[in-house]
């Protein structure tokens, strides 16, 4: 995909890169704050996965776990922290590069499918 000169693709980040937490991730970057409950019915995933899911995410300071009651029921919440917001964008940014890396290299093949690497 890439031939002399050209720079390496962005790292992904490996905390993001299983499809579970960045589903999550990317869920929490579009609201304040989500409930246990919501986040698991959304990335369609056992109680115990999400717990260990949200925990490694808290562990790398990308997601804040809050916990309380509604009414007199324990309740988990958790919210994007600003360096899980900036590792999400930049994670984002380098699957969008390694995309259209392979795009430019479709490209280039279908122009002159004898071009070296095609």
């Amino acid at each position: 995909m890439t031939g002399p000169g050209d720079a390496a693709p962005p790292p992904l980040d490996r905390e993001l890169h299983h499809p579970t937490r960045l589903a999550l991730a990317a869920y929490l970057s579009a609201c304040g704050e989500a409930e246990f409950a919501v986040l698991r019915d959304y990335c369609q995933v056992s109680d115990s996965t999400l717990s260990k899911t949200l925990s490694a995410l808290e562990k790398t300071g990308y997601v804040s776990v809050r916990k309380g009651y509604l009414g007199k029921r324990p309740r988990t919440w958790a919210s994007l922290t600003l360096t899980g917001r900036r590792a999400l964008t930049r994670h984002l940014a380098a699957l969008e590069e390694i995309a259209a890396a392979a795009r430019r290299a479709a490209g280039a093949c279908a122009g002159d499918p004898s071009a070296p690497g095609c």
